[in-house]
């Protein structure tokens, strides 16, 4: 069984942001399926090398089952340094060279942010109509040649300017099924400990959560974020800290400690245009390491904590939250229950799992894609 993945940047084997993870982890889940994986990664004159080896692979007679790939948060054809479309008939020309050939195509299509308001505030005018081009030549191209166009949610699907939705399918992130000696906990304690992983700024605003643990000292709050990105916004929070938020910028496998000590994942934030359709990589961590989870109504990540029965989903609103606490307080088995449900559920999300959807939906008689 042989596969290509195609991912149009290097793979980042020390990667800290869920983009360049997830590359990683799908490579890692199709190879322990057994299948041989040919890479085409790098920048624009790396994948033109590797293209041409699987084109003389492909005239020689070797089989591929299909081609897995993941996009870039850049359009396609600026993703060398220089950020120009020097090659522009490169890669969407191998996509219909594959499709001559009948080798089923399916892509990770990772992020619409370039459709919303916020995008002109990140990058400069000129930039975001000459990205903006781009972003919808992708979108053209993926419509004439991918089998299945995976997306984080299939909600996301309603923002995407394609008259043609037949071809999407959720894929969201997954996890390792991590394996580690949970502490024992005393059967006396009373207190509860939240953890929180991942960005925080406009995107991520947490400031109810803070306010409301003011009047919790009994239940503490693990925050890992990106020490730059609190830097930048710790000023809105409390400021000196309260004893029971804890500040932490670890990554990857310094994670495992943290979670050791945490209770409940937190994803109580603020719910935004975004968030509806968002599927956070921390959530799925969470089923992993088999925290329940807080979430906020409004958000697709409230949803699936709901549908699924991990944790809770509220409102985002400060008694919402208090009432919660007060009561997950009071009946800690409570939490000990969801954690039962995410150890049940854990194995339906793993990056293996993902990869067996991807070869179920391109190798069970999935067609070729014709626009």
């Amino acid at each position: 069984m042989r596969i290509i993945f195609y991912y149009p940047l290097p793979l980042d084997l020390k990667a800290k942001s869920a983009s360049g993870i997830r590359p990683l982890k799908m490579v890692e889940a199709f190879k322990s399926l057994g299948y041989h994986v040919d890479l085409i990664t790098g920048y624009s004159g790396e994948r033109k090398v590797q293209i041409e080896k699987i084109k003389k692979n492909l005239n020689s007679g070797i089989k591929y089952n299909f081609m897995y790939s993941e996009s870039s948060t850049m359009p396609t054809l600026l993703t060398d340094k220089h950020h120009l479309p020097l090659n522009p008939f490169l890669d969407f020309g191998f996509f219909k060279y594959l499709r001559k050939h009948n080798v089923p195509i399916g892509l990770f299509y990772r992020d619409i942010y370039w459709l919303f308001p916020d995008y002109y505030r990140q990058v400069s005018f000129f930039k975001a109509r000459f990205a903006k081009m781009f972003y919808k030549y992708d979108l053209y191209q993926y419509q004439k040649y991918v089998t299945t166009l995976y997306l984080p949610s299939i909600e996301m699907a309603n923002y995407i300017p394609l008259k043609n939705k037949s071809f999407f399918k959720p894929l969201p992130p997954g996890h390792d099924n991590y394996t580690y000696q949970e502490k024992t906990k005393e059967s006396n304690r009373t207190k509860i400990k939240l953890i929180y992983v991942g960005g925080i700024g406009q995107h991520y605003q947490m400031h109810k959560l803070f306010e409301v643990l003011i009047g919790f000292p009994n239940i503490e709050l693990i925050l890992n974020t990106r020490e730059k990105e609190w830097k930048s916004v710790r000023s809105e929070y409390l400021y000196p800290l309260p004893s029971n938020i804890f500040i932490y910028h670890k990554s990857n496998d310094e994670l495992a400690s943290l979670y050791l000590e945490a209770d409940i994942g937190i994803l109580f934030v603020k719910p935004q245009k975004y968030w509806e359709f968002a599927a956070p990589f921390k959530l799925f961590e969470y089923i992993g390491y088999r925290k329940p989870i807080i979430a906020s109504q409004g958000t697709w990540a409230g949803k699936f904590v709901e549908d699924n029965n991990i944790g809770w989903s509220i409102p985002y609103d400060v008694n919402a939250l208090k009432t919660l606490l007060k009561n997950l307080t009071q009946y800690p088995e409570l939490v000990e229950e969801k954690k039962a449900i995410c150890k049940r559920i854990a194995p339906k999300h793993t990056w293996v799992a993902r990869a067996e959807q991807v070869v179920k939906d391109l190798t069970l008689g999935s067609g070729i894609k014709h626009s």
